[in-house]
């Protein structure tokens, strides 16, 4: 129990410091709650839009009166979105597969392994990601489409290759892996080898497990990329057999006309996946950034 004889002394108030504002930290709080504000305000519509009626859209309301479901299921029946989904993540997961396999080995391979030439071969992969994807569309289609090399089975326009084989192989995705091997330790192969152990055994059995972050960040990345092309696919497919959501998105806008509301349902339907696989994967592809060299 507290001794209530005890002398309370009066503060000194000539000891506090005064408040003071930092002018140089509240100038950047409001930039970046303005650059936050810029960034969430379209998708905050486009979710918004996606609930409201024909009419609230057409008198540009911020809010919908009534949420309104059924433009979900109207949009995913009018546009054939379970196709086109359907489509996305087949091309999606088979263009993961395909990148990570790549660039792990090529990762690996320049990070780890000495071989004549390494450095000047990674220098001109490097040089391949200042060339903008445009220069290389009309180059890569005319080689999916057989004119420079012949192709197994002939052309691959409207087939899954063509939507695929084309981003198998990612010179940032391999730069970002490398960037983290480099970093493990040679005693960990040092004792590998004194095991037996070869390249691949290390490979698989000691580096990938502990390479799980800028594992997940290519993942991530190369989901992103997979998920949401649009012009490649657009480029290489003439029939709904392989059209990804992008292109069944943007057919259904020609389609739908004037109906906002479903439109934007049906983009809302499209950035869904990227959002779960964000939320459960923010830790890991924070780490990767953070631990390959590609901090800002």
């Amino acid at each position: 129990m507290a001794d209530l004889t005890t002398p309370v002394l009066p503060v000194d108030r000539s000891r506090v410091p005064p408040f003071k504002i930092n002018t140089g930290r509240l100038v950047l709080y409001v930039i970046l709650i303005l650059g936050a504000v810029v960034a969430i305000l379209p998708f905050f519509w486009m979710v918004s839009t996606s609930f409201m009626t024909l009419s609230e859209t057409i008198n540009k309301r911020w809010l919908p009166e009534v949420l309104q479901f059924q433009n979900y299921t109207d949009a995913w029946v009018q546009a054939k979105f379970a196709k086109y989904f359907l489509n996305s993540v087949i091309i999606t997961a088979t263009t993961i597969a395909g990148l990570l396999t790549t660039s792990i080995l090529a990762g690996y391979a320049f990070a780890r392994i000495n071989f004549w030439g390494r450095d000047i071969i990674f220098g001109i992969l490097l040089a391949t990601m200042m060339i903008p994807e445009s220069v290389t569309l009309i180059p890569n289609f005319l080689m999916i489409r057989g004119d420079i090399l012949p192709l197994p089975g002939g052309t691959w326009v409207n087939k899954l290759p063509a939507l695929t084989v084309p981003f198998m192989a990612n010179a940032f995705s391999i730069f970002l892996l490398r960037q983290f091997f480099k970093t493990i330790p040679n005693e960990l192969w040092d004792a590998a080898r004194m095991d037996g152990a070869g390249h691949l055994r290390f490979l698989l059995q000691v580096v990938l497990p502990i390479s799980k972050a800028p594992v997940m960040t290519v993942l991530i990345f190369a989901f992103i990329g997979a998920w949401n092309a649009f012009l490649w696919p657009l480029l290489v497919t003439t029939k709904e057999t392989w059209r990804p959501l992008m292109v069944g998105l943007w057919q259904f806008q020609s389609e739908a006309g004037p109906e906002t509301h479903l439109l934007m349902a049906g983009a809302v339907i499209t950035v869904i996946p990227i959002l779960i696989l964000y939320f459960l994967t923010q830790k890991q592809f924070t780490e990767g950034i953070a631990t390959s060299g590609l901090k800002g």
